[in-house]
Parts: C-alpha cells; sequence; structure tokens
C-alpha cells in the first residue's frame, strides 16, 4: 500500500475513532440529562421551601411600659437554639399584619406605601434548616431563598461585628424606595428611614417580651449584604438585627 494511502486510512480511522467516542460520550450525557435536570429542580424546590410560621400571640404577661424600662442593646447571646414560634412573634412585630382588610402592618407606613421588606438569616432555631428566609406578612410564612448558614458571611459584611455571627438568627431589614418615593419624591427617602427606626423598635421591645436580645446595627457593606441575602436588584439593605437567648 502506498505511504498517502495509509496517511489516508489512518486519518479516516482517527475520525472514525472519535466520532464513535463522541457518540458514546454524547449517548452517555443525555442518558444522564434527565437526571440533571430532575436534580436541578428539586434543588429549586428546595430553595424556595415555603414554612408557614405559627399564629402569633396577641398579648402577654409583660407590660408595654415594662418593655420600654428595660429595652437595652445586647450583643452576646448563648448558644442556645430559638423556637419557630419566637421567629413567628419577632417578625409579626417587624412587619406583621394587623387588618387583614386594609392591609395594616405593625409598624406605620407613609401613606401606607410599606416599602419594607424583612428577612431573617437562620443559624440556630428548632427544627429548621439553616438559611436566608424572605418573610411573607400577608401570608405570615417564610420563603427560602439560599441554603446554609451564612451568619459568618454577614458578619464580615458588617465590619466584622462578632454579635451577628453569634445570633441564633439575623433579621435583615431592606426598602424599596420607590414605593414610597413615587407619591412623595426625594423626602420619601425620609419617610422610608423613619419607618424602618418604627419596625427595629418593634423587634427590640417583642425581645425584651420573649427575654431574648437584640441589637441594631447599620455598619455594613451594601452591595456584600445584598449578595448574601439574594436581595433582588431595587431592594436596599437598612439594618441587621441579630437575636439571640440572653
Amino acid at each position: 500500500m502506498k505511504r498517502t494511502h495509509m496517511k489516508t486510512l489512518v486519518i479516516i480511522v482517527a475520525i472514525l475513532i472519535a466520532v464513535g467516542i463522541g457518540f458514546s460520550v454524547g449517548t452517555g450525557f443525555l442518558c444522564m440529562l434527565p437526571q440533571l435536570m430532575e436534580d436541578e429542580l428539586e434543588h429549586r424546590e428546595f430553595i424556595n421551601e415555603i414554612i408557614k410560621l405559627p399564629e402569633p400571640r396577641y398579648d402577654s404577661e409583660t407590660s408595654i411600659e415594662e418593655t420600654l424600662s428595660t429595652r437595652r442593646s445586647i450583643r452576646a447571646y448563648k448558644d442556645e437554639p430559638l423556637t419557630l414560634a419566637e421567629v413567628s412573634q419577632l417578625l409579626w412585630a417587624a412587619q406583621g399584619i394587623t387588618s387583614t382588610a386594609r392591609g395594616l402592618r405593625t409598624a406605620p407606613s407613609g401613606g401606607a406605601l410599606y416599602p419594607l421588606e424583612a428577612y431573617v438569616v437562620i443559624g440556630n432555631v428548632e427544627s429548621v434548616t439553616k438559611g436566608v428566609y424572605k418573610y411573607k406578612p400577608h401570608e405570615h410564612e417564610l420563603v427560602k431563598v439560599r441554603d446554609g448558614d451564612v451568619r459568618n458571611e454577614l458578619a464580615a459584611a458588617a465590619l466584622r461585628q462578632t454579635c451577628i455571627g453569634a445570633g441564633s438568627i439575623v433579621i435583615v431589614f431592606s426598602a424599596v424606595y420607590e414605593r414610597t418615593t413615587r407619591k412623595y419624591g426625594d423626602r420619601g427617602i425620609r419617610y422610608v428611614h423613619i419607618e424602618v427606626g418604627h419596625a427595629a423598635q418593634n423587634v427590640f421591645l417583642q425581645a425584651v417580651s420573649l427575654d431574648l436580645g437584640t441589637v441594631v446595627v447599620g455598619a455594613f457593606k451594601d452591595d456584600k449584604v445584598k449578595i448574601i441575602l439574594n436581595m433582588p436588584n431595587e431592594e436596599h439593605p437598612l439594618y441587621l438585627m441579630p437575636v439571640g437567648k440572653k
């Protein structure tokens, strides 16, 4: 056989081998594709896990005067879990619905426009998987937006304030300014900042009633907090409030 014919034969064989390997790999990938799609679907369903919160209490043995008198900023917490009922009560105090007919909430809002959003970073809560959850006030439920314990990441974004990593949970307030500024213009920004103070004080007083400790943290890197919490672009983080047993 001539050398040129031999080269041609070698090339043809190499091509056939390559095609065969490619077909084999491709067939294997196609066989795996349904499982990969199923795994991805399960992952998305897990991330969008919904937790229906227990009904909040509307009275207690602690008077409003006592909570006002004993409220303090607490930065050290025991390594003990919170209950889901305690988380429920704190979030209801923060942004819970007090009138289903009118959609009114526990904290006042300029024009009843409610620009605030609330998240809870769960690190140590009984029977609840660690992760980042968004609070849905009207449904009084949590929707998971990120899996895993991110408290230390959040502490690093908050200039390494250790209280963030020590809390059993961290409540995070964010705001969509446009909900208020479309009616009130630039002055609406002031109204939003006033409103988050109302909501944070509600959490403070509720924490006292539950014999829990918390503190307001305003020093953090906004962009990093947004990434950690999978926060939409239109939202802006305003407050971090770690909560734990005293």
